[in-house]
């Protein structure tokens, strides 16, 4: 194995979250789950470690920032000094925007609602972060049931019938000889393209 650094763990770091959703999703138990995650935090302590062999930051800074971001960003929870809100908010809905108002202010220059959405990301994740971006931004075409063309588009009721359905859009895909991830990424930038920002 060659040196280690941040580009060569990436995707030790990706396997083991896609561990953790597979364990979550499996029913796999507390003891696997514990395990699964130990292994995340083992990425992350790696990763944290290369940074501070080159003097940017330790581990400590990571915990540090994101003690510091979760305040920041989650004033509905707690108070500047860390310590719990006497009260919550009574809807995920008031957390949700509550949210995006902190994350826009922190980010003035992000200016579009699709700024920030990771490019990484697979298609069909990244299909739903879109949409759901573009529908809190009041987009449209970005309602439940309507492809980027907005044409109506028949759902299953269940999530097993669903993964059913794309399972089989991806065989018929093979077998036409078409490839369904890089189709879907081409709809989602078409998608990004006619939402975008006017020059």
């Amino acid at each position: 194995m060659g040196a280690l650094t941040h580009e060569s763990l990436v995707e030790y770091l990706l396997e083991e979250a896609y561990e953790v959703a597979e364990t979550i999703e499996t029913g796999g138990g507390d003891t696997e789950l514990k395990s699964e995650l130990g292994d995340v935090l083992l990425q992350v302590v790696l990763h944290a470690r290369l940074a501070e062999e080159r003097g940017a930051f330790d581990l400590d800074d990571v915990a540090r920032s994101l003690s510091a971001k979760m305040i920041r960003r989650n004033p509905h929870v707690f108070r500047p000094d860390g310590s719990l809100q006497d009260s919550f908010p009574a809807t995920v809905e008031e957390i949700v925007l509550t949210w995006d108002a902190v994350k826009k202010a922190e980010k003035p220059d992000r200016g579009h609602a699709f700024d920030g959405v990771p490019a990484a990301l697979p298609a069909l994740a990244r299909a739903q972060k879109l949409l759901d971006r573009a529908e809190r931004a009041g987009l449209p075409a970005a309602a439940a049931g309507t492809n980027a063309a907005g044409t109506a588009v028949g759902i299953p009721g269940t999530e097993d019938e669903l993964g059913e359905l794309l399972f089989g859009i991806a065989a018929g895909a093979r077998a036409h000889g078409l490839d369904a991830e890089r189709a879907l990424r081409g709809a989602l930038r078409r998608f990004q393209d006619s939402h975008g920002p006017t020059p």
